[in-house]
């Protein structure tokens, strides 16, 4: 699969890892919008939020559960912090792997761009 969230999941292309379980990978973005900026992806692809069902929502369970662990390991769990996934070409979707953007670290604006 060309893939670039899967090959960073099965660590084909390294990544600076924060966090991972045998189900999701988390990792520093390569083009940061804030002081805190970590992608929470699954191992398992999903293309995006429209192939979230049964079969597969425990992941999303688990990174949600993973949210408030990173939150409080990058110490931005008390000053608040922010969790993206763009979905489709119109929400800007760049990689079709489903994927959470957790940004923190400054006060943000009431858009992120």
């Amino acid at each position: 699969m060309s893939c670039i969230f899967c090959k960073i999941a099965n660590k084909e292309i390294p990544s600076d890892c924060v966090y991972e379980t045998e189900n999701i990978i988390a990792f520093r973005d390569l083009n940061p919008q804030a002081p805190v900026h970590i992608l929470i992806v699954p191992k398992i692809h999903i293309d995006s939020m429209n192939d979230i069902n049964s079969e597969n929502s425990a992941v999303i369970s688990e990174i949600f559960e993973t949210v408030n662990k990173i939150a409080e390991q990058e110490d931005i769990k008390d000053s608040g912090y922010r969790v993206i996934s763009n979905c489709g070409e119109d929400g800007c979707q760049s990689v079709q792997h489903l994927h959470f953007h957790l940004v923190g670290g400054r006060k943000l604006s009431e858009t992120l761009s």
